[in-house]
C-alpha cells in the first residue's frame, strides 16, 4: 500500500473529494490495522462555503484547517460523535474533505456507514486532530491490489440546511451503488 503524498491533498477540496473514493483509510490500533475503503465523502471548500467550519474564521477548533494540506481535522458533533476530515488546498485555504462512509476491508467489526460510526469503528477521536496523514498510525493509502472501476455520483451534502445556497451544491461524492453509504 502506498500512502498518498502531500501533493494529492494540495488542491481544492472539490477536486480532492472524488479522488479519495476507492482509497483505503487505515488506522493502526494496538498493532491491528483497521482498514476501510472510502465510498462517500463531502467537500468543504473554504471560508466562503457557509457549511464549512472555517466560515466562522480561524479558531482553536478550526486552526488545523488553515494549515498544511494532508492533515486530519477531527471534531466532535452533538457532544458524542467524532468526524474525520482530510485538510486540502494550498497553504491557508481552510478547506477539507469529510470522510462519510467506508466499506470494511479488514479489522472492522461494526458499522461504518456515517462519519460518527466510521470513527467509532476505527477508534478515531480528537487525539488525532492535526495528525499528519502521511505517517504514523492514521493514513490514507492507494490499495496495493487493482481497484475495480466504479462510477462516481455527486449530490448535495447532508445536514447543512443552515448554509443558505450552499445546501444544494453537489459537493457530496459517492461510489454509485455502494451498499455502505450513509444515505442512498
Amino acid at each position: 500500500m502506498n500512502i498518498l503524498p502531500r501533493k494529492f491533498y494540495d488542491a481544492d477540496a472539490e477536486q480532492v473529494a472524488p479522488r479519495l473514493l476507492g482509497k483505503w483509510l487505515v488506522h493502526r490500533v494496538d498493532g491491528l490495522d483497521r482498514i476501510g475503503r472510502i465510498v462517500e465523502v463531502e467537500a468543504y471548500v473554504g471560508p466562503h462555503d457557509l457549511a464549512a467550519h472555517s466560515s466562522k474564521g480561524r479558531t482553536s477548533r478550526t486552526e488545523v484547517m488553515f494549515g498544511e494540506p494532508g492533515h486530519a481535522y477531527v471534531y466532535l458533533i452533538y457532544g458524542m460523535h467524532h468526524c474525520l476530515n482530510a485538510v486540502t488546498g494550498p497553504g491557508e485555504h481552510a478547506s477539507a474533505v469529510l470522510i462519510r462512509a467506508l466499506e470494511p476491508i479488514s479489522g472492522i467489526e461494526s458499522a461504518t456507514n456515517g462519519p460518527g460510526r466510521l470513527c467509532r469503528a476505527l477508534r478515531i477521536d480528537r487525539s488525532l486532530n492535526g495528525h499528519d496523514l502521511l505517517e504514523g498510525e492514521l493514513t490514507i493509502v492507494q490499495p496495493a491490489r487493482q481497484v475495480p472501476r466504479f462510477k462516481i455520483a455527486a449530490g448535495p451534502r447532508i445536514g447543512v440546511d443552515y448554509a443558505g445556497d450552499w445546501v444544494h451544491r453537489p459537493l457530496r461524492f459517492t461510489i454509485e451503488g455502494s451498499p455502505f453509504l450513509s444515505r442512498r
